[in-house]
């Protein structure tokens, strides 16, 4: 018993600031009785993979671990159970414990797989360049990634030092704060110091991953948060904002104030996977002016008593939410239908069904005809 106390006391010593606590402990029991050690994964690649363990940072193998599921392969913040140090032994990552998280996309791929960025991560951070003009509607798009993965979303306006008109700076977070209801925003510089404290203060307690394109400011970014040059920077077209990818790998680095951040290349394209729940909670409030249409199964286009056309013609809803909201879940609709032969018969009754009402809708206006 002593020993076993002795252990977990010697894992959580290591392991805890990259977040190891009680429930990581007891889902590694059935793999300490197997004599294999815990650690979090803080890199892969090329089929291999840096662990932080109890026994230092170890390079392992995978090859155990190699799934059909490309959902289920090993990812940056995974909890890993590997082999115990044995000299001139090469170690491997025997298991991954659950997952309590995962910041998925989809990819280009034709199979329409699905691609985990991150593991067991608490928040989410955003970052949006205001370098660049502010696209609303990948800021709902990056939104809705977050909220699908369980994290808690948080959007960064970086290189707010660019905006030298205070009103304008506030009205730039307003416009964000509208279109990611519930989101904390913070406008940062990395350059002056702005919002740096109270990013860290707020990621200070479990993993944060950071999403966001390239030319975002994310590795400057996550060097100002870990207090020194840690990712390397390159510099950014003046023209549109863009710069070649500075981070080509995503890595888990600790925290001076406490948790950890895991730094991501940046995304050219940002595909939802599976991600219904997380448009719905991007926005929010059209879910809550949709309680009230007529029709439960209301798609807000042309039916009588739809609520959320109704907020759109008294100014409550702005057109371009709604528009955003129609453009993702009709994404996300067709990606699943790729994989869902019978999600996609269902669609494509939906769409007759639509045309149909939507020729009737038009002959209505019209009026019968007279025939000549």
């Amino acid at each position: 018993m002593s020993n076993a106390f002795s252990d977990a006391a010697s894992r959580h010593a290591v392991l805890a600031p990259y977040g190891w606590d009680d429930g990581w402990e007891a889902a590694f029991g059935p793999y300490a009785r197997q004599g294999l050690i815990p650690g979090r994964v803080v890199r892969v690649d090329r089929g291999r993979c840096d662990v932080v363990t109890p026994d230092g940072t170890v390079r392992a193998d995978t090859e155990f671990v190699v799934p059909r599921d490309p959902m289920k392969v090993v990812c940056t913040g995974d909890w890993a159970a590997v082999d115990a140090a044995d000299a001139g032994e090469p170690r491997y990552v025997r298991t991954l414990l659950p997952r309590r998280t995962e910041v998925a996309r989809s990819t280009s791929s034709k199979r329409s797989d699905g691609q985990v960025l991150a593991a067991n991560v608490d928040h989410a951070v955003i970052a949006v360049s205001l370098a660049a003009e502010l696209d609303l509607g990948r800021v709902e798009r990056f939104v809705a990634l977050a909220w699908e993965s369980g994290a808690q979303p948080v959007v960064v306006l970086t290189k707010a030092d660019l905006v030298d008109d205070p009103g304008a700076l506030a009205h730039l977070v307003a416009d964000t704060e509208t279109s990611a209801p519930g989101v904390q925003v913070l406008p940062v510089s990395a350059t002056t110091g702005q919002g740096v404290e109270v990013l860290a203060a707020l990621l200070a307690a479990g993993t944060s991953v950071l999403l966001g394109q390239s030319g975002a400011g994310k590795s400057t970014l996550a060097n100002a948060l870990v207090g020194e040059d840690v990712q390397d920077v390159r510099e950014i077209r003046d023209s549109d904002g863009k710069g070649r990818h500075t981070t080509t790998t995503r890595n888990l680095l600790p925290l001076p104030s406490g948790g950890a951040l895991i730094d991501t290349p940046g995304l050219r394209g940002v595909g939802l996977w599976d991600a219904e729940g997380g448009v719905s909670q991007a926005f929010a409030e059209i879910e809550a002016y949709a309680a009230d249409c007529r029709f439960h199964d209301c798609a807000h286009e042309t039916e009588p008593g739809c609520a959320v056309l109704a907020a759109v013609e008294d100014g409550s809803l702005p057109p371009r939410r709604l528009d955003s909201y129609r453009k993702l879940l009709r994404e996300n609709a067709y990606l699943a239908a790729r994989t869902d032969a019978r999600l996609r018969s269902e669609m494509r009754r939906e769409w007759k069904h639509r045309q149909a009402l939507g020729r009737h809708m038009v002959e209505r206006k019209r009026g019968p005809q007279r025939k000549p």
